[in-house]
């Protein structure tokens, strides 16, 4: 037992983590003159090593998860969700949101896709909720921060807030509270090319590429923000508003994360700064819950496709679910780190 959780802990660090890339950055900044026990020193460190990793694991990540999304086209995604019903056709919805990894954004087209195919409301709105919340690169990079335990849990309860969501919005029928235009588009059947193995490749490679250059910003900024709380911020501050001893916390990092816009990949720097100064993991986790499932610009662009009532109680329903999540990881944290 003890050496599977050596190996598990050497993954964690070592591969997933990188640790041996921060030392090898602390060695080269020293030689140069860096000194990196200082604020920018310490700032400079935490950038470079932050940026590269995650760049070099988001890389190899989409490029698998990019192959895999070959074979879930659109159209053959509403096939299969089109054949269930019920709670099955839910749980369906979000395990196929993981293989479909887009940003809350740009899952908003396929939302109006699978709404105008005529598939069951609740079932598009599991879709929505999982595809920008829980995918093997979030937990991938979880797992490099927070532990497979933890990591593994967030995947659970993602997938969960996705099928309780879409249930409780399937049984309240709100049907007609989607906008009459999204049901007049014509749908388009087009044929499903038979690709390659090359083509897979090639599809998985132009998606990694294309996909790095448009989160590489919030890369950049996510980063960015860390090494201010990292290296900037005192410790006492951030434990005074989202520690453990503010029962708020949760709910203060949930509101915070609502007017935001990234994907999960930009949030991960800024868990990691704040995981290091001691804020609850619960917390932590009901920050990147808000900004990548509830951003302002994909309750906007939401708006457009339904009505207020549905908009207000879709944000409320996954608003809830975010910060009983939160407390409840903060209430079990001790049994994980």
């Amino acid at each position: 037992m003890q050496i599977i959780e050596n190996i598990l802990l050497f993954i964690q660090n070592q591969v997933l983590g990188m640790r041996w890339l921060n030392d090898s950055i602390g060695y080269v900044l020293e030689l140069i003159g860096i000194d990196i026990t200082t604020r920018i020193g310490g700032s400079i460190q935490f950038f470079v090593y932050d940026v590269i990793k995650i760049l070099l694991l988001l890389s190899i990540l989409i490029f698998i998860i990019s192959y895999i999304q070959s074979y879930f086209s659109p159209e053959r995604t509403k096939r299969i969700l089109g054949k269930y019903k019920g709670i099955f056709a839910n749980t369906l919805g979000a395990l196929l949101g993981t293989v479909t990894p887009f940003c809350s954004c740009s899952s908003i087209p396929l939302f109006i896709g699978f709404t105008n195919a005529g598939l069951p409301l609740g079932v598009t709105f599991s879709f929505l909720i999982s595809s920008p919340l829980v995918d093997l690169g979030a937990f991938i990079l979880l797992v490099s921060i927070f532990g497979f335990e933890i990591a593994l849990i967030y995947v659970v309860v993602g997938l969960i807030l996705a099928i309780v969501g879409g249930t409780l919005i399937d049984k309240l029928k709100l049907d007609n509270y989607v906008e009459d235009y999204v049901h007049q588009i014509t749908s388009i059947n087009i044929e499903e090319p038979n690709l390659s193995k090359k083509d897979r490749i090639e599809y998985a490679k132009e998606q990694t590429f294309q996909t790095v250059r448009k989160v590489l910003v919030y890369v950049l900024i996510g980063v960015g923000i860390g090494a201010l709380i990292h290296n900037w911020i005192p410790q006492e501050f951030i434990q005074r508003i989202l520690g453990s001893e503010n029962p708020f916390s949760v709910i203060i990092a949930t509101l915070v994360g609502l007017p935001m816009y990234a994907d999960i990949f930009g949030t991960i720097p800024i868990a990691e700064a704040l995981f290091v100064k001691g804020v609850g993991v619960g917390t932590i986790l009901s920050f990147m819950m808000a900004v990548t499932a509830l951003s302002l610009p994909s309750i906007i662009m939401l708006r457009k496709a339904v009505k207020p009532k549905l908009l207000i109680i879709f944000v409320g329903i996954v608003t809830v679910g975010i910060i009983i999540i939160g407390y409840l990881f903060n209430a079990l944290q001790f049994m994980f780190i």
